[in-house]
């Protein structure tokens, strides 16, 4: 079987009888699941590299850049559990051009704003849609492709998400460079106005309308998360051990808990409880967080030090880390494809000790007189061990339970990873600015090498967790 061929009807209950008879070329269902999904992941990224350029044009205050970039991660992560249990609802297909609808508007609104207010609301509103959007396409893409075939749509789905990744700081820096910051926003607009009829035309709608909505947790997921979330990414400019802080991560996790309580009394909850009796989706949940922690943590002020030391312009700066965020987009079909055969858990713990290894040598050769080419091999290993991490936790995590549960799985997975984002920027940021700074390349790379090194860690931590994978992970009946 090729992806030229029509994808069948699928053996799931959620999917609309009526549209069974549909058939459409399995790359073209791919790449309707995946165009949404690299355009609000490349939107994590993107501006961080037009921050200096906004700071001038909108005369933003130091907090006010740094909310251009938290108020999309702060809705996003909150709500992708919510996007998710919305589309279970009332049609996933439907939620999912609606999340692609405002995050176009939003993205638009980005395009059009003229003070650092709009701005930061937009952004805001760009993660609403984007938290429908994420979990809601892996989603899509599990039930448009047949089960032998699935491993390698994962695959290939993580490939083009590590191409986002990949691509935020080179296509900010291009904007910033040769166009305008408001740019940025704007090549949105086009991909959003092609996404929505080419979806319409190509998946099923699939949903599961007698679930009620377990809005109590939906409320209690939201708040919660946004508490905690606010709390990392404020935790490096206010101090760990503020109140702020401390009563954000308190609060949190009131809230966190009494989701807990409510959702192990609900019939029907947002977020089965069952699914963490499943040893796979509970390890591969910590490795996804493990992952992320270092990835972003340490690609966030390794793509500094290429613009700092020496200087760089944001594009050059985004060029050289090519070499590193281009690897998941060529290891990840093939990751894809060997996760069924070699284990999941096993490619896991091999991805992230190469990425351990790679972060490490990256920080053993960093310096101020180092030139580019030392960089490049450990770059390619740490960029190895990232795509062999992507595919495999997609197809551990939607294996690990019943089809018509896959949203709910997708949407807590992402939540974790998002999260462990945060935490990992938020972390080694700190570390950096206890033992460094960004006054002079000396003090910057003495922030760098102990930080980098925390990072470090957290990945060779999430390496042991992964062999504790069991091979093959299936449990049909999690969260029935």
């Amino acid at each position: 079987m090729t992806l030229s061929e029509q994808s069948p009807a699928l053996d799931d209950p959620s999917v609309d009888p009526a549209r069974e008879r549909r058939r459409v070329p399995l790359w073209l269902a791919i790449v309707a699941c995946s165009v949404p999904m690299f355009m609000v992941a490349l939107d994590n990224l993107v501006v961080s590299t037009a921050l200096r350029t906004l700071a001038v044009d909108l005369e933003a205050s130091t907090q006010q850049l740094q909310w251009f970039v938290n108020a999309y991660v702060l809705s996003f992560a909150c709500l992708l559990m919510t996007g998710a249990a919305l589309g279970d609802r009332f049609g996933r297909r439907r939620v999912f051009v609606i999340g692609i609808v405002v995050f176009t508007l939003a993205s638009a609104g980005c395009g059009l704003a003229d003070s650092s207010a709009q701005l930061i609301g937009y952004r805001a509103v760009q993660g609403f849609g984007a938290a429908a959007v994420m979990p809601l396409s892996l989603t899509l893409l599990s039930q448009a492709v047949p089960e032998r075939l699935r491993g390698l749509a994962l695959g290939l789905w993580s490939g083009i998400s590590g191409l986002a990744v990949a691509m935020g700081p080179v296509v900010g820096g291009a904007v910033v460079d040769g166009l305008d910051w408001r740019w940025i926003f704007w090549i949105n607009v086009p991909v959003g106005v092609v996404a929505v009829p080419l979806i319409l035309l190509t998946l099923r709608e699939s949903s599961l309308p007698g679930v009620r909505l377990d809005l109590v947790g939906m409320v209690l997921a939201a708040a919660g998360l946004c508490a905690v979330v606010w709390g990392i990414v404020h935790g490096d400019t206010d101090g760990w051990t503020s109140a702020k802080v401390l009563g954000a991560f308190l609060g949190g996790a009131v809230l966190l808990a009494v989701f807990v309580a409510w959702e192990a009394r609900v019939p029907e909850p947002m977020l089965p409880l069952s699914f963490y009796r499943v040893r796979a989706f509970t390890l591969t949940n910590v490795v996804s967080a493990a992952m992320y922690f270092g990835v972003f943590g340490s690609l966030f002020l390794l793509a500094q030090y290429l613009q700092i030391v020496p200087q760089r312009t944001p594009f050059e700066a985004g060029v050289r880390t090519l070499a590193w965020t281009l690897m998941p987009m060529f290891v990840a079909p093939v990751a894809g494809l060997l996760s069924d055969r070699v284990g999941g858990g096993r490619l896991m713990a091999l991805g992230l000790f190469l990425q351990g290894v790679g972060l490490g040598w990256i920080n053993v050769v960093a310096d101020i007189d180092t030139p580019y080419s030392s960089l490049v091999a450990p770059m390619i290993v740490a960029g190895v061990g990232m795509g062999l991490v992507f595919a495999p936790t997609a197809a551990v995590v939607l294996g690990s339970v019943s089809k018509e549960h896959a949203g709910k799985a997708s949407g807590a997975n992402t939540t974790v990873r998002e999260i462990g984002g945060a935490l990992g920027i938020a972390v080694l940021s700190s570390v950096f600015v206890a033992h460094g700074g960004m006054g002079t390349p000396q003090r910057f790379i003495d922030g760098l090498h102990p930080a980098v090194w925390v990072g470090v860690a957290v990945v060779l931590v999430g390496a042991v967790c992964a062999l504790g994978i069991p091979r093959g992970p299936r449990s049909e009946g999690a969260g029935a």
